[in-house]
């Protein structure tokens, strides 16, 4: 958790490479967290890497199946990466995953 913290610091304080570089330490020492991932698919797309914020946003949703925002942020992604490549796959993606969100928040 310290990792991730400093991550944060960093990010906040716009040193965006080196918050990445944190968040892969925390990574590389537990592939399973699911906090660092999805802070890295935030702070990979701030720094317009679309398609490895997608992989990341689409990890928590393999550690986190049950929790609707796991899939709420996953649909945010993918809007975000459709609005930085154009790529219209995204919006399907993110259509899926919100009413994924939605099922899981009904139960």
């Amino acid at each position: 958790a310290i990792l991730y913290d400093e991550a944060d610091v960093l990010k906040e304080a716009g040193k965006l490479e080196e918050a990445v570089a944190k968040l892969e330490e925390a990574l590389a020492a537990d592939a399973s967290y699911a906090l660092a991932h999805s802070a890295l698919a935030v702070v990979l797309q701030r720094l317009g890497k679309h398609e490895e914020a997608v992989g990341h946003a689409e990890k928590v949703c393999e550690l986190e199946p049950d929790d609707p925002f796991s899939y709420t942020a996953l649909s945010v992604t993918y809007q975000r990466a459709y609005a930085g490549t154009n790529d219209m796959s995204f919006i399907q993606k993110a259509e899926d995953a919100m009413e994924k969100s939605r099922m899981l928040q009904m139960g």
